[in-house]
């Protein structure tokens, strides 16, 4: 089945997280993205990730799904020709190299808008192109520390946090490709491209509420609260007798009550202490106590069955084997199988979110270095045999 943006071609730069993941949302949707890598060395990504299988790494075949992999010597004046040629036919192109890298290449936003007047240039940065840190290196960790993530994340008696994952990249990436669609859109108005300028820092900051009005105007600076938010009560963790963790988010009225209902404490409704989201959020350790000693008698799936009983909000805490084995996961196809060369049947997330009439698929996973060369330098780019035999043997592809 073909994608909504199977019309759309991308010529994807740079390596690592935001960039790649820019190109596998586009990829998953259809789009023709041509991803153009190191020769003889690749993205990084490709030897990334904490297990491997027979030497195989596990990431790369999810961020890289659905791309074409070109060889290419960034560094080298024929590479460099490469890329002009392909952006000349193409939509959209995506790096996240340091702010004047594409420049002193000759690929800056200048000279491939001269190229092709339609293109959608996306810039995917630490810091963005502009300001006093713009040529600084940005990592999404520094991006999640200065976007106010870090600070918020953990338990208060110990120092900041991180998420377990790279969600500066991934935030970044996601921002960068809404950019590039919003570009796109007005291309088909206006017949003319432009930059999308995406920070790490700043898709970081944009998901941060109130965090800025709460100190401009209320003079509170928001702090680490471990599994819980202030004054909503109860959304929490709760232990089971089994070890396990369940969540509980009833801090509307109406779920409150169901959630006392299911607990046998239908008196709490009233009980001035719980009477209302207020009383809730100033008695909140004491509520709290009181759902975990509930919580605690009985097993995790004992609880779930009454939370689900009383319709109230609730949720294992998942792992890898708890997403296999739910029913709603495999009913949805919220974790697919796509083949591997080497490997066989290979478990990867699906393609989210959703389109009722143009879903998005996952054509291949994850392809070897340099697997696309012929097809994209001699079937869409017309080298010769003899010109891209000189290519190879002088490394630049």
């Amino acid at each position: 089945m073909s994608g909504p943006l199977d019309d759309v071609t991308v010529i994807e730069l740079g390596q690592l997280l935001a960039g790649p993941y820019c190109g596998q949302l586009f990829a998953d949707y259809g789009a023709t993205v041509i991803k153009l890598e190191q020769p003889g060395v690749g993205d990084p990504l490709r030897k990334w990730g904490r297990e491997r299988v027979d030497g195989e790494t596990l990431w790369w075949p999810i961020a890289a799904r659905g791309k074409r992999s070109v060889t290419c010597d960034l560094r080298d004046e024929r590479g460099q020709e490469i890329v002009r040629r392909l952006v000349a036919d193409a939509d959209v192109i995506v790096e996240n190299f340091r702010p004047g890298t594409m420049e002193r290449w000759g690929l800056g936003w200048e000279e491939v808008s001269a190229i092709n007047p339609r293109l959608v240039m996306v810039r995917v940065s630490g810091y963005g192109q502009t300001g006093p840190y713009s040529s600084r290196p940005g990592y999404a960790s520094v991006g999640e520390a200065m976007g106010g993530l870090r600070y918020v994340m953990g338990d208060p008696s110990t120092a900041p946090s991180r998420a377990g994952i790279s969600i500066g990249d991934s935030l970044a990436a996601i921002y960068a490709t809404m950019g590039a669609m919003a570009a796109l859109h007005q291309v088909g108005i206006t017949g003319r491209g432009q930059v999308v300028d995406a920070s790490i820092y700043e898709s970081v900051l944009a998901v941060m509420e109130s965090l800025i009005p709460e100190y401009t105007i209320g003079g509170f600076t928001r702090e680490r609260t471990g599994p819980m938010l202030p004054n909503v009560a109860p959304s929490n963790l709760y232990p089971t007798r089994d070890g396990e963790w369940v969540l509980i988010a009833a801090n509307q009225d109406s779920l409150f009550a169901r959630l006392c209902a299911a607990m046998g404490r239908p008196e709490w409704v009233d009980d001035p202490r719980f009477v209302d989201h207020l009383a809730r959020g100033a008695n909140q350790a004491e509520l709290d106590g009181l759902i975990a000693e509930w919580t605690s008698t009985m097993t995790a799936s004992e609880v779930l069955d009454a939370m689900i009983e009383h319709e109230v909000a609730s949720g294992g805490v998942y792992r890898a084997p708890d997403m296999l084995a739910d029913p709603h996961f495999r009913e949805r196809e919220s974790i697919v199988e796509v083949d591997h060369p080497r490997l066989g049947s290979f478990a990867m997330q699906n393609v989210f979110p959703r389109l009722s009439e143009t879903p998005g698929s996952i054509s291949w996973v994850g392809p070897e270095l340099g697997e696309h060369n012929d097809e994209v330098l001699s079937g869409v780019l017309g080298y010769s045999d003899d010109e891209l035999e000189a290519l190879r043997a002088d490394g630049v592809i």
